[in-house]
């Protein structure tokens, strides 16, 4: 294997584990699911929340919030570091 190819294996596994990718992943889908929830409560719901929509307004809240950490990750990927002459 060339030092690219690892360089790049080590690049692709960076990116993979980036735990912004993972909690924007789980936000983007859950806020995904309670906006739907949300947009069908019906009275009986919205009554006992005091009147407010507050699945649709909290899946919202949660979609926005995926979508920033996915966009953050998207605008500053990981960088791998060097490795190190200790480490060979």
């Amino acid at each position: 294997m060339t030092d690219n190819e690892l360089e790049q294996k080590r690049a692709s596994a960076a990116r993979t584990f980036d735990v912004r990718r993972v909690i924007g992943g789980l936000f983007t889908v859950y806020g995904v699911i309670i906006t739907a929830v949300g947009l069908f409560d019906g009275p009986d719901e919205i009554a006992k929340a005091e009147g407010v929509r507050i699945n649709l307004w909290m899946g919202l809240g949660m979609l926005a919030l995926g979508l920033l950490f996915l966009a953050w990750q998207w605008w500053r990927p990981v960088e791998t570091p060097e490795p190190s002459a200790e480490g060979q």
